[in-house]
């Protein structure tokens, strides 16, 4: 298998994450286990569609979900497309292959009573981490940032005067995000007490633990889930959720669809329209509301 030189190619052609990378290689390694158990096949480098096929049947048979199936067909995918443009292969076996349908999945935002309960009537401890839970909160609402965004969020990136921050995004794509008068207030009763640590660990990173390394992902999430479970009975309380929050909130105030997919760091408006179910209800309420006929 060219599977090294396709980790690179991955890595420093496609600028993934590497979380990204290795999701993409457990596909392909499982892919690999299955040809090997199954049909004694030790190089999956030149397989028949109908092989894959029987994969997919197995995978659906396993209980695996159409989702997860899709996201492993398109890994394998990927990869015999690398191959394809090496000259490895002739023709890519998954190029006619066709999805698995899914269910839609309906985020649903936080409303806005809900965002000012936690904003204005939670009380946060007034210290360091009750100052960091509160700006972390501020900042994901205000600015609409992907939570791993804002974990490797710089000082250098932030520039309270100016009232902006510069992200870094998906495939090192980097975007200018205002910030709101609440937010940069915040940010300087957090830098003192940030400044004022035992001990800074990972100095050039914004967020930080006590310990003064930088945090990580899942202490974010659970922060948001602790938060947001005092005023909010949905299901699903996520960093996600307060970014679908963000776009939704400013659709459903007249924002154009265009300035919410720069600000959000889309590469293309396909991806920002996922948000605008929220926004077509709410035009749909005002409409009936305000349309002579719209009691009847």
């Amino acid at each position: 298998m060219e599977l090294q030189s396709f980790v690179s190619y991955l890595s420093l052609e496609k600028n993934y994450s590497i979380h990204t990378v290795t999701a993409y290689i457990n596909d392909i390694e499982s892919f690999a286990k299955f040809c090997h158990d199954e049909y004694s096949l030790e190089d999956i480098d030149e397989v028949s569609y109908p092989l894959i096929r029987g994969w997919v049947v197995y995978l659906v048979d396993s209980t695996v979900s159409n989702r997860s199936v899709n996201r492993k067909t398109a890994s394998l995918k990927a990869y015999y497309k690398f191959l394809q443009g090496i000259g490895k292969i002739s023709a890519n076996p998954l190029a006619k292959h066709r999805a698995l349908k899914t269910a839609k999945k309906v985020q649903v935002p936080f409303s806005e009573s809900e965002m000012e309960k936690v904003l204005s009537e939670i009380e946060f401890p007034e210290n360091y981490e009750g100052v960091r839970d509160r700006l972390i909160i501020e900042l994901l609402y205000a600015t609409g940032m992907r939570r791993a965004e804002l974990i490797n969020l710089k000082l250098a990136d932030i520039n309270i005067t100016a009232g902006h921050l510069k992200v870094l995004g998906k495939r090192n794509k980097e975007r200018i995000v205002p910030m709101l008068t609440s937010a940069q207030e915040l940010f300087v009763d957090y830098l003192d007490l940030r400044n004022g640590l035992p001990v800074i660990k990972d100095e050039g990173y914004v967020f930080l633990l006590k310990s003064g390394y930088k945090l990580y992902e899942t202490l974010v999430y659970r922060l948001i889930n602790k938060y947001f479970s005092e005023v909010s009975l949905k299901v699903k309380r996520s960093p996600h959720i307060l970014r679908h929050t963000f776009a939704t909130h400013l659709l459903n105030k007249g924002a154009d669809l265009n300035s919410v997919k720069e600000l959000l760091g889309h590469s293309s408006l396909a991806s920002t329209q996922v948000y605008t179910h929220n926004s077509i209800a709410e035009l749909k309420k005002v409409h009936f509301k305000a349309h002579p006929r719209g009691k009847e």
